[in-house]
Parts: structure tokens; C-alpha cells; sequence
């Protein structure tokens, strides 16, 4: 049988038997307590033998939420190399958004719906999708956006293809806190939710000669977006402080995080006859920036300037015959 001793304000009594220490905890518990069998005093609440101890008391079972995320949640597939499509495979009722012409193919389950705006849930109704679609006007986008919905059973995809050779780039907007900014034209599609709005720069002169003009777009929300680039693409991470210096158009997007401004090349003669124009973009960190290797502008350019309407010089192809050759097969405009 256990004696037990109590100890209140350093006064030790004891022993007592189990029936006479429960009836002493209960009348006073604010103290302590020990037994055969205990490594140390302990305070008597803590004792479940003495009837002082609280019971546990089960957690109730957590009932269901709303639900955290306003954009749905979509699997894909990148397919290719230099000319990649993306495939996005949807749930019954999900969707995805997407410039209008962007589309590759689809499932016949999934049923395309042309709406103002992005998609994205406004609770502004009408001018509240009239506001959307002002804003992609603003970025020189289409007022239209197509969304792609999943009205069937099972699994559906559809797939989107890119505008020129590039790579296209998927981010989860949750691991850029809820923002990406980047260049105008690179917005492929996204899960519907995301909200496709405008990036205004504050200072003057990078916005005239930055590249990219005033405006950029803003992708906000919590879903996941296709952003395609031209070239090989490169993801920088910026620590706290760096600065890195890129080409206007090489820069594809960038965290809200990077500060962007531009700097000047360098010497008149340096800017004149370096051949990299006037300005740098100077990205300074913390943040990442996504970088291209192609601008579409550089790629338009030398195609330009190597059509024979504007003066450019046939190159033959490597025929032996040269410009006769041309003049054979009929390809000699």
C-alpha cells in the first residue's frame, strides 16, 4: 500500500493512506505531493490517483472551411524543345484561361466560353469584367480572353501552344507571394482565378526606355501561370542588395520584390557603336528574375531586315547555283 506526503508552503505531512491523501487534495490542492515510485515532489493537480487532475478533454473534430484558394488547381505536361505547347489537364469543373488564339487542341468534353476580361472573380459584375478587359487593352492585349471549362466526367486536357521558339515558363503565383510581374506579350494562360492586370512604372525614365514602356502586367492570385519567353530561359535568384545588369529586352519577369530601374551603357562612344543600345536594365535584389535569350523584337528585326522588300540580301540556301537557283525552283522574290 502507497503512503503519500504533502508538502504546502514547505510544511511536509504524512504518510497517508490513498483515502485519506484523496480527501486531502480535494480540500487543499495548491501544493505538492510524493509517493513511493515518484522521482520528485509534484504538484498535486498534475496527480490523476488523487481525483485533482483535469480530465482531457478530446479536441472537437476541425469541420470543414471555405475553401483558402480562389483559383483552381490544374496538372500539366510541358512538351518540346525549341516550339513547346503546354498540355492542362482538368478536373469536372475546372478551368483555365488562355489568350484568345492560343489554343492547340482540347478534349471534347471541355467547352470554351469567350468573356471580357480574365476570368478572374470580380465582384464588380459588369463594370466589374468592364474594368478587366480596360486593363488588357491598356497591356496592347485583346479585350477577350477564352475560358476553357471541364463539363464532362474523368480526366480532359487541352493544350496551348507558343507563340515563336522559346521556352514556356509555370509558376505557381504562392511561391512569389501572390504577384508576378512581366513583360506584356508573355502571358500564355493560367488556372481561372488568376487576375491579369497592369504594372505601371513610377519612374519616368525607365519607363521610356526600359524596354518595356510604362506598362507591364501583373499576375496576381494563388493559381498557377504559363509564361513563355523566347530562347533558352534562365531563372537568377537576387540576394538582398545584388544588382545584375540585363539587356532591356532580355528581361522576362520578375518578383515584386526586384527593384527595376536602367542605366546608362556607359561613354557616347560605348552607346553609339557598342551595338547594345543606350540603357541597361539594373535589377537589384532580393527577388527572382526570370531572363530570355531571344526577344521576340530581336528575332522580328533580323527577319525584317533580311527580307528582300526591305533590302535584304538572298543568301541561297547553300545552293551551288546561287541566285539561278532561286530563279529555277521559283523562289526568287
Amino acid at each position: 500500500m502507497s503512503h503519500w506526503y504533502f508538502s504546502y508552503d514547505g510544511q511536509q505531512s504524512g504518510p497517508f493512506d490513498q483515502a485519506q491523501a484523496q480527501a486531502k487534495a480535494v480540500a487543499n490542492p495548491d501544493g505538492y505531493v510524493w509517493r513511493e515510485g515518484f522521482a520528485e515532489w509534484l504538484p498535486i493537480r498534475q496527480v490523476a490517483e488523487l481525483g485533482t487532475a483535469a480530465p482531457e478533454i478530446a479536441p472537437p473534430p476541425p469541420t470543414p472551411g471555405p475553401r483558402t484558394t480562389r483559383s483552381d488547381e490544374v496538372d500539366f505536361r510541358i512538351v518540346g524543345g525549341e516550339m513547346q505547347f503546354v498540355e492542362v489537364e482538368l478536373d469536372p469543373g475546372e478551368s483555365v484561361v488562355a489568350e484568345a488564339g492560343a489554343m492547340m487542341y482540347k478534349s471534347s468534353h471541355i467547352q470554351l466560353e469567350t468573356i471580357f476580361g480574365d476570368g478572374s472573380e470580380q465582384g464588380g459584375g459588369f463594370m466589374g469584367r468592364l474594368l478587366g478587359a480596360g486593363k488588357r487593352l491598356l497591356t496592347g492585349e485583346s479585350l477577350f480572353t477564352t475560358v476553357f471549362t471541364h463539363n464532362g466526367s474523368g480526366k480532359a486536357h487541352v493544350a496551348f501552344g507558343a507563340p515563336f521558339p522559346g521556352n514556356i515558363i509555370p509558376v505557381p503565383l504562392t511561391s512569389v507571394n501572390g504577384c508576378l510581374i512581366c513583360q506584356k506579350d508573355s502571358f500564355l494562360c493560367a488556372a481561372k482565378g488568376v487576375s491579369i492586370g497592369i504594372h505601371f512604372q513610377r519612374k519616368i525614365l525607365t519607363g521610356l526606355f526600359g524596354g518595356e514602356g510604362f506598362i507591364m502586367q501583373k499576375l496576381e492570385g494563388d493559381g498557377l501561370v504559363f509564361v513563355h519567353a523566347g530562347g533558352t530561359v534562365i531563372e537568377r535568384e537576387l540576394a538582398a542588395g545584388e544588382l545584375l545588369h540585363v539587356d532591356t529586352g532580355c528581361l522576362v519577369a520578375l518578383e515584386q520584390t526586384v527593384d527595376y530601374d536602367i542605366e546608362q551603357v556607359g561613354g557616347i562612344k560605348s552607346a553609339l557603336l557598342g551595338g547594345e543600345g543606350l540603357f541597361f536594365a539594373a535589377l537589384r535584389g532580393p527577388g527572382r528574375v526570370w531572363l530570355q535569350s531571344l526577344p521576340f523584337s530581336r528575332l522580328a528585326g533580323r527577319m525584317l531586315a533580311a527580307a528582300p522588300q526591305m533590302g535584304g540580301k538572298h543568301q541561297g540556301e547553300g545552293s551551288i547555283l546561287g541566285g539561278l537557283g532561286g530563279l529555277l525552283d521559283g523562289d526568287n522574290n
